[in-house]
C-alpha cells in the first residue's frame, strides 16, 4: 500500500511526531514541573540547557556568581532545600573569601554538642503581654505577598506549605483571600494605606470589616504597611493586566485600569499617631499583635519610636525592617536603586536604638530584604533580627526561575501571573511540600550556624560571632564596622536568656 511506498525519511519524521505529541500529553497531565505543563515538549529543552550550562559555563556567558538579585549559587540552594535535596558543595567553596564586603562566621573552638540535639528551639513570642500573643516557631517565615501580584495557585501552595511546616505567611497588602485561608495555616494580615479587605467603597478604614476579619482565628498579627524597601515612599502597584474579576471583587477595586496604593496611611503622620493607630487596631483586633513595617532612610524615626517604646512601655509589638534591596513585582528604577538603607545597616541602627533607649526587649524586630539561604538569615539575626521575612526564596520554593517577568503578567512558572494557562502549570499539592522543605531548611541551617559558633538559639548569635573581609588579607570584627555604645551592648534582646543550658 502507500506506506509501503513511504521514504525512509518519511517514516523517521512519523515516530519523531508521534514521539512529539506522546511526550507533550504527558508534560500537559504530569503535575510535577510548571514549565512542562504551560509549555509542553519544548519545556523539556529547559533542563536539557540547564544540564548543559555547567560545562559551557566554563568558557562562555556568566559565571555562577554574576547574576543578580540571585546568583546561580543562591537560587540553586534554594531549589535544593525545597526538593528536599542535600544541600552539601563538592570541592570546596567557589566565593572569593578574600573579596572585600564577604561576612564570615567566627566558629568557635568549642562549638555546641550537636549529637542527639533538634533543630527546636524556644519560639518567639509577637505581642508577649497581649490578650492574644502569637509564638513563633520557625526563624525565617514568608513575607508580605498579596494574592493578585501572585496567582492563586501560588498562594494555595504558600499557605498550605506553612501549615505543614508549622510557620506563617503574610498576606501582603492586598487583602486576605480565600486562598490565603484555605490552606488552613497561620496568617499575618498587612493592612496598606489602600486598606484592601477592610476599606469602605470611598477606600477609607471600615473598623467594622477589620474587626471581622480578624475574628479569624488563622489571623495571628497584623502589620500596618508604612512603606517597603523596594520602594520607598511609593504605593503599590497592580497592573490592569492582573486585575481578574475575582481580585476586583476582593480588593474592591475597579477592573482595566492599573490599581494604585497611596504612599502612605492617611491616619499617620508622625510617631504619636502612628502609636495611636496600633493601639486602634490592637483593640479592634482582640488583642492581637500589631507591628509596622518600614524602610528605614536615617537614624531619626527609629529612635524616636524607641524612645516612645521606653517611655510608654508600650507601642508595636514588633518592627518589620525591610532593606532597600528587598523585592517587588513592579517599581520605579529611581526608587529601586536609590531609595532607602539596605537591610544589614538598617537592622543595625534599629538594634542600637533600641537598646540605646532600653526598649530592646520590648519588641520583636523582623528583618526583610534578599535573604533566601540559611546563612544569609543568620547573618540578619546576628545583626540584631530576632525573625526574618523572605519573599523570593519562597517563589524560587515555588519554582520560580528569576525570568524577571513579575510585572508583565507573562511569568513563566505561572507564580506571578494571573494568566489561567500559565497559572495550571503550578500545582499547589506538589508545591506546597517544597515551601515547608525550604522553611525547615532555612531552619536546620540557622540552627547547624549557631551550634558551630557555640550557643543554642539562633537569637544569640551577635555581631561579635562575624566578622567583614574589608581589604585582601583583613577581616574587621563586626563590633567594629557597627559600633554601639556600652548602654545599647549590654541590653538585653528579646527572649534572650542570660545563660542557655548545654544541649
Amino acid at each position: 500500500g502507500e506506506l509501503n511506498m513511504l521514504p525512509w525519511w518519511g517514516w523517521v519524521l512519523i515516530v519523531v511526531g508521534a514521539y512529539v505529541v506522546l511526550t507533550s500529553v504527558i508534560d500537559l497531565v504530569q503535575r510535577k514541573h510548571s514549565i512542562m505543563r504551560n509549555y509542553p515538549f519544548f519545556g523539556r529543552f529547559r533542563y536539557l540547557f540547564e544540564a548543559l550550562g555547567p560545562p559551557l559555563r566554563q568558557y562562555i556567558v556568566t559565571s555562577d556568581l554574576i547574576e543578580r538579585p540571585f546568583n546561580r549559587l543562591q537560587r540553586n540552594w534554594a531549589y535544593r532545600a525545597a526538593k528536599g535535596e542535600l544541600n552539601s558543595m563538592p570541592f570546596g567553596t567557589q566565593l572569593d573569601l578574600d573579596a572585600p564586603g564577604i561576612i564570615k562566621f567566627n566558629p568557635s573552638a568549642f562549638p555546641t554538642y550537636d549529637v542527639g540535639a533538634t533543630d527546636d528551639c524556644e519560639p518567639i513570642t509577637l505581642g508577649a503581654k497581649r490578650d492574644q500573643p502569637f509564638h513563633v516557631k520557625h526563624v525565617a517565615n514568608v513575607s508580605g505577598m498579596s494574592y493578585g501580584s501572585l496567582s492563586k495557585n501560588a498562594v494555595l501552595a504558600l499557605s498550605r506549605g506553612v501549615k505543614i511546616a508549622g510557620g506563617y505567611m503574610n498576606t501582603g497588602e492586598g487583602g486576605c483571600s480565600p486562598y490565603h485561608l484555605e490552606g488552613g495555616g497561620d496568617l499575618m494580615f498587612q493592612l496598606g494605606p489602600a486598606k484592601f479587605g477592610c476599606r469602605t467603597s470611598e477606600g477609607k478604614f471600615d473598623p467594622e470589616k477589620f474587626k471581622k476579619l480578624c475574628e479569624n482565628p488563622q489571623i495571628r498579627a497584623i502589620e500596618v504597611k508604612l512603606s517597603q524597601g523596594a520602594k520607598p515612599g511609593k504605593g503599590g502597584v497592580l497592573p490592569k493586566e492582573k486585575i481578574s474579576k475575582e481580585i476586583s471583587d476582593i480588593r474592591g477595586v475597579p477592573m482595566g485600569k492599573d490599581c494604585h496604593s497611596p504612599n502612605r496611611h492617611e491616619e499617620i503622620n508622625d510617631i504619636d499617631s502612628l502609636m495611636e493607630y496600633v493601639d486602634k487596631l490592637r483593640e479592634l483586633s482582640g488583642g492581637k499583635p500589631v507591628g509596622f513595617k518600614t524602610v528605614l532612610g536615617g537614624e531619626e524615626f527609629i529612635r524616636d519610636v524607641a524612645r516612645y517604646i521606653a517611655e510608654h512601655d508600650d507601642g508595636p509589638d514588633f518592627i518589620t525592617i525591610d532593606g532597600a534591596e528587598g523585592g517587588t513585582g513592579a517599581a520605579p528604577m529611581s526608587l529601586s536603586d536609590h531609595m532607602g538603607i539596605s537591610l544589614q545597616e538598617a537592622l543595625v541602627i534599629t538594634d542600637n536604638h533600641l537598646r540605646e533607649a532600653g526598649a530592646r526587649n520590648k519588641v520583636v524586630v523582623i528583618g526583610s530584604g534578599r535573604c533566601i539561604t540559611g546563612a544569609e538569615v543568620a547573618i540578619a539575626l546576628g545583626l540584631g533580627a530576632d525573625l526574618v521575612h523572605i519573599a523570593r526564596g519562597f517563589m524560587l520554593a515555588l519554582g520560580c526561575i528569576q525570568a524577571l517577568q513579575c510585572d508583565s503578567n507573562h511569568c513563566p512558572t505561572g507564580v506571578a501571573t494571573n494568566n489561567k494557562w500559565l497559572v495550571r502549570g503550578l500545582v499547589p499539592s506538589s508545591k506546597d511540600v517544597r515551601v515547608a522543605n525550604y522553611m525547615e531548611a532555612i531552619h536546620h541551617d540557622v540552627m547547624m550556624i549557631a551550634r558551630a559558633l557555640g550557643v543554642t538559639h539562633p537569637r544569640e548569635i551577635l555581631r561579635h560571632h562575624m566578622s567583614m573581609i574589608v581589604e585582601p588579607g583583613r577581616r574587621v570584627s563586626l563590633t567594629e564596622i557597627y559600633p554601639s555604645t556600652m548602654k545599647a551592648f549590654h541590653e538585653t534582646r528579646v527572649i534572650r536568656r542570660e545563660k542557655m543550658p548545654a544541649a
